[in-house]
């Protein structure tokens, strides 16, 4: 089981941050699984849930300020696949926050790639493997 079920957040433009999150997280093998259109939320929102193996786990959605400070990470193990984001997110209009890199204020194999998505929200994929 793991430990973090799912993570939901506001974006400004849903379908932006839904061609971003496809996109930028295609190295991962997280794809968009499902979308939840306004008529069947209590906000009137659309909702699209990315995740693997039939699950969502982050969600998406409009009708709410998005919020500042806030922040995802996403875990691999393999540093390539870390470099692939980075690459992937800045393809689909992401902002580099941070390239790929060892970041060793956290630790010797803490190997992470940062980039800010249509809303300033800052998703980290960290491979935490040794090299």
């Amino acid at each position: 089981m793991t430990f973090l079920d799912h993570v939901e957040f506001a974006v400004r433009d849903i379908e932006a941050s839904r061609s971003f999150y496809e996109r930028a997280l295609a190295p991962l093998d997280i794809v968009r699984l499902i979308t939840v259109g306004p008529e069947r939320t209590r906000a009137g929102s659309t909702r699209h849930g990315f995740g693997k193996d039939g699950y969502p786990r982050l969600w998406i959605h409009d009708k709410e300020r998005p919020g500042s400070g806030t922040h995802i990470a996403f875990a691999t193990k393999k540093r390539a696949v870390v470099d692939a984001f980075h690459s992937a997110a800045l393809s689909a209009g992401g902002i580099d926050n941070g390239p790929p890199g060892i970041r060793p204020r956290y630790h010797a194999d803490y190997y992470a790639a940062y980039v800010l998505d249509p809303d300033g929200v800052n998703v980290e994929v960290v491979c935490q493997e040794p090299a």
